[in-house]
């Protein structure tokens, strides 16, 4: 045992944090953030953490620079006030889609925020469906990188017409076959290409989707672009209905608006990130919650057990 278990919540998700402490039959330990007038963060615990174990939940979403921020605020106030240990409990983790060099005298992103975290005080991460698992070493602390897939996977088993499950891109396909795999189901790959510059982009279908329920899977929606173009291609190669099926709403931009507008006939989400008020009103846009598995996977590191078993 690594002393009590105390749950720690920054201000980007309190609701699944109240939500986890739920499922642990706990409460989330009290904590001061404000705000300075210029808008430096001030934090304070408010109780004793000498010598436990401490989890703090707190996804990076947008505002993603001020809810790091915050979080390595909070992860160093926890060791300075002697934690015995800290696990950042990160559904979404922020700065994930750059992990690697695209270009000259270009960032990791990645990498540098797992620095900032390590380095404010954090000694293991537990995260949601990363962008790409090799963030992972990335980290030189323990990393608990769990999928959504279970939850998931219980809605879309109650689908009663055959279902094909759909890698929106190449680099998806790895995702797609593990559900496809699970639910005994077809795959397809949606198959996108430039054949000039400045062209707008066309998209094949690789695989049958005709006359079947098409769900979409990928970790996250953010300008929902791309995912809304793939389901007009996946109608037009006659399928029955499109579904869309990621764990991260970020929702950016345009997004709500071209879900409204899509043919699709669902969205699937977790609540990794909180929907904002617009999202909340879309009726195609459905969450489904992480919370319980979050707190299962809380529960078996303070004890000391397997995580694995959380894995489909």
């Amino acid at each position: 045992m690594q002393g009590e278990l105390k749950i720690i919540s920054g201000s980007a998700n309190s609701k699944l944090a109240e939500d986890i402490c739920e499922h642990l039959g706990t409460r989330l330990c009290p904590m001061l953030r404000e705000q300075f007038s210029d808008g430096e963060i001030r934090i304070e615990i408010g109780d004793n953490v000498r010598g436990d174990d401490v989890f703090v939940i707190q996804p990076t979403c947008t505002p993603v620079n001020f809810h790091l921020m915050e979080l390595c605020i909070i992860l160093d106030a926890l060791k300075r006030a002697s934690a015995n240990r800290v696990t950042a409990v990160v559904p979404y983790y922020g700065y994930a889609r750059q992990d690697r060099k695209v270009a000259p005298r270009a960032p990791i992103s990645a990498k540098l925020v797992a620095d900032f975290l390590t380095t404010a005080g954090m000694n293991r991460i537990v995260t949601i469906d990363l962008h790409a698992g090799q963030i992972q070493g990335f980290f030189n602390c323990p990393v608990d990188n769990l999928y959504a897939a279970p939850v998931l996977l219980d809605y879309l088993k109650k689908i009663d017409d055959e279902p094909v499950i759909i890698s929106p891109d190449a680099g998806g396909v790895e995702r797609a076959r593990a559900f496809a795999k699970h639910l005994g189901a077809g795959l397809a790959i949606i198959d996108k290409r430039r054949d000039k510059p400045n062209q707008a982009q066309a998209m094949h279908v690789i695989g049958d989707v005709k006359d079947k329920v098409a769900i979409i899977i990928d970790d996250m929606i953010d300008t929902a672009g791309t995912m809304c173009a793939g389901a007009n291609v996946l109608m037009d190669h006659g399928a029955k209905q499109v579904v869309a099926c990621a764990t991260h709403p970020v929702l950016s931009g345009p997004a709500i608006q071209r879900i409204e507008e899509s043919v699709f006939t669902k969205v699937l989400v977790t609540d990794t990130i909180p929907l904002r008020a617009e999202a909340k009103a879309c009726s195609k846009i459905e969450v489904l919650s992480v919370a319980s598995l979050l707190a299962k996977a809380i529960n078996n590191i303070h004890t000391e057990s397997s995580v694995s078993v959380l894995f489909v």
